[in-house]
């Protein structure tokens, strides 16, 4: 096995192409994880363009491309996975029974540890290496939206019910209820940032978009497109304006739920829940497999999942000093975070203080 690294700009044209047709062909070979597009090469060269130190190792057997690992490094070897805390999906992209030694790699790509937080089922030379595994949310439409719809109504027959007359009121409150799968419009992509933003602080969250260079990601990757991967921007909008949005990644099959957010003066008519039906039955139409929702515990996805898939955490390390005190300085953070979310009481308590600060904030 012979390991290159190489700057974003250094791939060839030659690779990605091996690389997306790996990803092209993971549902074929048993592994749909590993068609995400946040497993893409168009995700990695666009963190590329915002970030410092992405670096892509491609695996090489026979003198071909075997497998793709992005990943993020600083000066002194801190590996993360690229785009750690905003990506849903991590790992290496590999072809069939292809498999690799963790320390090895790490040791071809400078690193001393390799941190990630979503990590893709499937990466058995990682699994040493986990020290959590999550379930995360998944809307399957590979059977079509219909039969997505019948499985929400066996398991929720009266969530079902009263989502779809939220929609038929709002129809009746207003003269027109029109939706958009892929809207091209930047303006509403700002809008949706806006009101994502303010989501953010309302609920004492961190404001992902106060950081101007994921701004700059999500403006690169809405205008990146072609047949395997793009940017989608989907909208519904009520008599002209738009009442809910999502941003997110597609592959060929599968849909990332990344950035939905909704114009809080709609809220009695759920348009989030709306939006994301839409997205499943048009997604479906594309021929999308699932949408994957994400990691993390929300309401509205356990309400519209029909299974789970697993992410897991943890660190990959080599003997080295380095990896020593950055697993020291990140593990009782990630432990703290992880035992408030784990019990639904400590979640609840956190989830109201941070709504008050939220409050404080801006007045209200």
């Amino acid at each position: 096995m012979d390991i290159s690294v190489y700057r974003p700009g250094e791939l060839s044209g030659a690779d990605r192409a091996a690389w997306t047709a790996l990803q092209s062909k993971a549902h074929l070979h048993g592994a749909p994880e590993l068609a995400n597009p946040f497993l893409s090469p168009e995700f990695a060269l666009a963190v590329g363009r915002c970030r410092r130190g992405v670096r892509i190792a491609v695996l090489r057997e026979g003198g071909e491309p075997a497998a793709f690992f992005p990943f993020q490094r600083t000066a002194v070897g801190v590996g993360r996975a690229v785009g750690l805390g905003l990506s849903d999906c991590q790992g290496v992209v590999h072809r069939p029974g292809f498999t690799w030694d963790a320390e090895a790699l790490l040791r071809a790509c400078g690193l001393a540890v390799w941190e990630f937080d979503h990590l893709a089922e499937g990466q058995t030379p990682f699994a040493d290496h986990v020290t959590g595994t999550f379930p995360s949310p998944v809307m399957d439409l590979d059977e079509g939206y219909e039969a997505y719809l019948g499985r929400l109504r066996a398991g929720s027959p009266k969530f079902v019910r009263s989502t779809l007359a939220k929609e038929r009121r709002l129809g009746r409150a207003v003269r027109e209820v029109r939706y958009v799968h892929d809207e091209r419009d930047p303006e509403i992509l700002r809008t949706l940032m806006a009101w994502k933003s303010a989501q953010y602080r309302r609920t004492g969250r961190s404001d992902r978009f106060a950081h101007p260079w994921i701004i700059r990601l999500v403006r690169q990757l809405f205008h990146t497109r072609s047949d395997s991967f793009a940017g989608q921007l989907s909208v519904l909008y009520a008599d002209g304006k738009p009442v809910a949005a999502h941003f997110g990644l597609r592959s060929e099959r599968v849909l990332t739920c990344w950035f939905p957010a909704y114009d809080p003066a709609f809220a009695r008519f759920s348009p989030g829940l709306l939006l994301h039906l839409h997205m499943a039955e048009e997604g479906a139409a594309d021929g999308i497999a699932y949408l994957d929702l994400g990691r993390g515990q929300k309401q509205y996805k356990d309400s519209l999942k029909t299974r789970e898939i697993s992410v897991s955490e943890g660190w990959v390390t080599r003997r080295h000093p380095v990896a020593l005190g950055h697993r020291a300085r990140r593990a009782p953070v990630r432990a703290l975070r992880n035992a408030v979310l784990a019990r639904p009481e400590l979640f609840a308590s956190a989830d109201r203080a941070l709504k008050r600060m939220g409050k404080i904030r801006s007045g209200t």
